[in-house]
């Protein structure tokens, strides 16, 4: 069995001391990431750049000790690879060219056809496989085919997906199409990372909270269940972990209908409930709100404490519900890490 922290709660063991690591860990809170997002020029030339991507997704394992880390990438590299036109707004985030009628999708490559963009992605795994310290583990990661999808249709972010929503109700064949390329390319990305070296695979679905009843289980369940399916197939010894974001009572059931080994939790559930409803299906991730990592005080060291001692009896990774804002700061990171291992 492997002696990595991270690795044995995935297995489903209950640990003195949960292992811990932040969404968006490698990120502008951190003065060495400034410096060499600096260096790379872009934001799409530091993911495109093996060593720069490396170096920051070392930094805070460095500064830290996490017990994982994550690559550094983004979920948009799937459709930069599938042929859309991807830049970033500074201050406003992702454009992207837009997927709206046949034509545009009929432009796209296949699913498997990405490889050759994405080289410069598994080179990053690769040298991290290299350079991390022995007891900490890789961690690869794709956006779920919903979140990606509602990008592509829009050309950006949009606050409740409605042009996603909208082409699924008015042109459920383009929508399908669209959502099946999406799923068979995650399915040959994460694969290809797991071959270069990613020890763990995390399916995140961001805006999985938009989709409702039946929408929910055929966009968010079922696509997690075919991506699963899959990678457990070529690839039965690597753990999921799947993040429905704001999935609420749907989170209850998830890894079993989907096949994954851990549900990571957003702080809209609280851990209390998810230790009776989720964590009696195996191992969950979670939940420390963002937002206290930018508060810091008393307040952030005494929800850390609840979290580590509810989800105490069962697995558990100890995470955010959602990625570090840039606005953090360093220090509150220090002291939650703290707070999490003298808890324990």
């Amino acid at each position: 069995m492997s002696e990595k922290l991270l690795m044995r709660a995935l297995g489903g063991e209950t640990l003195d001391v949960p292992p811990i690591w932040m969404m968006r860990q490698a990120g502008r809170y951190l003065p060495e990431y400034r410096a060499t997002r600096a260096e790379a020029g872009d934001f799409l030339s530091l993911c495109y750049n093996p060593d720069l991507a490396a170096e920051v997704t070392l930094q805070p394992i460095r500064r830290y000790g996490f017990d994982a880390a994550i690559l550094f990438a983004d979920i948009l590299l799937i459709p930069d690879a599938l042929g859309s036109d991807l830049w970033f707004v500074t201050g406003e985030g992702p454009r992207l060219s837009t997927i709206e009628t046949e034509d545009d999708f009929a432009a796209l490559k296949r699913g498997d056809d990405i490889h050759g963009h994405l080289a410069p992605v598994y080179e990053t795994l690769r040298i991290l496989s290299r350079e991390l310290p022995e007891e900490t583990t890789l961690i690869g990661f794709a956006g779920m085919p919903w979140t990606v999808a509602t990008y592509m249709i829009a050309g950006r972010g949009t606050p409740d997906q409605a042009p996603a929503h909208a082409l699924k109700a008015e042109n459920p064949t383009l929508f399908n199409a669209l959502m099946d390329r999406l799923t068979d390319a995650t399915i040959a990305y994460l694969s290809a990372q797991i071959e270069a070296g990613a020890e763990v695979v995390k399916l995140f679905d961001s805006w999985a909270g938009s989709l409702k009843g039946q929408d929910f289980d055929d966009y968010a369940l079922a696509p997690a269940k075919r991506i699963v399916s899959a990678l457990k197939a070529k690839h039965p010894d690597v753990p999921i972990i799947a993040f429905p974001r704001e999935g609420g009572d749907r989170y209850v059931g998830f890894a079993k209908a989907t096949g994954a080994d851990c549900v990571a939790l957003d702080n809209s559930v609280d851990a209390a409930w998810a230790a009776q409803h989720v964590q009696s299906d195996g191992c969950v991730q979670g939940n420390l709100a963002s937002s206290h990592m930018v508060t810091g005080g008393d307040d952030m060291v005494r929800e850390t404490r609840e979290i580590v001692e509810v989800f105490s009896k069962g697995p558990h990774i100890f995470n955010l519900g959602h990625g570090i804002t840039p606005d953090a700061d360093p220090e509150n990171v220090q002291l939650m890490i703290d707070t999490v291992r003298s808890t324990s």
